[in-house]
């Protein structure tokens, strides 16, 4: 498997008393829901980057409040429509 390494100073890090692997962590989802929201990656891509299964990431990207979703109101009007 080819790694990208991203290196960021330690001193530079919003918490330092924070570990630098939750920072990691933290940080591979926020670049993996970012890619994902921009429509750059696929879900699935999205929660490889970051060390989830697809459904996982679609959860944790709806509880950071990004829509995982992306439907016109038409397109919602005939996913929801009841057939009588």
């Amino acid at each position: 498997m080819n790694i990208l390494l991203l290196e960021i100073p330690v001193d530079a890090l919003p918490a330092p008393a924070d570990p630098p692997e939750l920072f990691a962590a933290e940080a591979r989802f926020l670049l993996a829901l970012k890619l994902f929201e921009l429509g750059r990656v696929s879900s699935g891509k999205a929660g490889r980057m970051c060390g989830m299964g697809r459904v996982e990431f679609l959860l944790a990207a709806s509880r950071a409040g990004t829509p995982v979703v992306n439907l016109t109101v038409d397109e919602m009007a005939r996913e929801f429509a009841w057939d009588d």
